[in-house]
């Protein structure tokens, strides 16, 4: 059985893919790789990444 892989917590240096505003949120693809979304793009492009089955991760601050 695969171990469950776990992401760093966001950062002050982790910025939006799509503004490069501060992130906060980081979208899981299941391909593997990952997206960082500030909070209005997170939301913006929540629809389409629950099409996609993505496992949006929200920063806990």
């Amino acid at each position: 059985m695969p171990g469950t892989l776990t992401r760093p917590e966001l950062t002050a240096a982790d910025r939006c893919d799509r503004c490069g505003a501060a992130a906060k949120a980081r979208a899981v693809l299941q391909s593997g790789g990952e997206l960082l979304f500030c909070g209005h793009h997170a939301r913006a492009y929540e629809a389409g990444l629950r099409d996609v089955q993505a496992d949006v991760q929200q920063d806990e601050q």
